[in-house]
């Protein structure tokens, strides 16, 4: 039996068990299940994978997406580029690190986004926004990255920083924080959405629920807005594709 899994920590959220146990089913895929692995430090990984003698892959997701590194045999040239990863192909070689949520990003995001979208608020700084950003560079979009600590380097803003001025200027805006996601529906990031128009693009990581108080707010604004589904089925396939590569 082919195992694949998920690590993280807490997984009460997760979106990949459910995913690729309806995929095996509906694609009658035998021989391979899914599991998650909730691991309340990443120091217990080595042992994990001691243990899953059957193991043929991994999604990684918060908090490990950096953290994880330390114990992979090899990175690929994106994951070496930014520092983060969310997918592992364990074989022969070793523990090799990629990254899908650049491929899924990309492609979902790009679908909306329209001509006058030349600058970006990118909020939060985990490896979701590492992985952001870096198709932003790709596409020639500036960007900012919105902390919720002050960071002494270029590039880097506080929430507290944002004004009118700014939220005019920076007309795409995509939360890479968890705020909002299940069970914290309340919550959202703490921008000024009284400065959103409908030439801003507000796009959410976050996909349960599927219409966050952060895409709320920017809708009653006139904002094109997308959430993280679309993402996720993208980078999900994109592990797939790279669990059973003869890399």
């Amino acid at each position: 039996m082919n195992v694949y899994g998920l690590i993280g920590y807490p997984l009460g959220h997760s979106f990949s068990k459910q995913y690729f146990t309806e995929k095996f089913v509906r694609e009658g895929i035998s021989e391979c299940k899914y599991e998650l692995f909730p691991i309340e430090s990443i120091d217990q990984f080595p042992v994990l994978i001691s243990h899953q003698p059957d193991l043929k892959g991994l999604n990684v997701t918060i908090p490990y997406k950096e953290q994880v590194l330390q114990f992979v045999t090899h990175l690929s040239a994106e994951v070496a580029a930014i520092g983060a990863a969310n997918c592992i192909k364990v074989n022969e070689n070793g523990l090799t690190a990629y990254n899908t949520d650049i491929v899924g990003f990309e492609l979902s995001f790009c679908k909306l986004l329209q001509p006058h979208h030349k600058k970006a608020l990118v909020l939060g700084t985990g490896g979701s926004s590492k992985a952001v950003q870096y198709i932003l560079k790709k596409l020639g979009i500036e960007l900012l990255v919105v902390s919720r600590t002050e960071k002494r380097h270029r590039g880097y803003v506080t929430y507290g920083m944002i004004d009118e001025a700014l939220m005019s200027e920076y007309t795409v805006i995509i939360n890479c924080s968890p705020a909002g996601m299940s069970p914290n529906d309340h919550t959202f990031p703490l921008i000024p959405y009284q400065f959103i128009t409908t030439q801003h693009y507000l796009y959410d990581l976050v996909y349960k629920p599927a219409k966050t108080l952060f895409l709320q707010k920017a809708e009653e604004k006139g904002a094109l807005t997308q959430n993280g589904q679309e993402m996720l089925t993208l980078q999900a396939e994109a592990a797939w594709k790279i669990w059973n590569s003869h890399q």
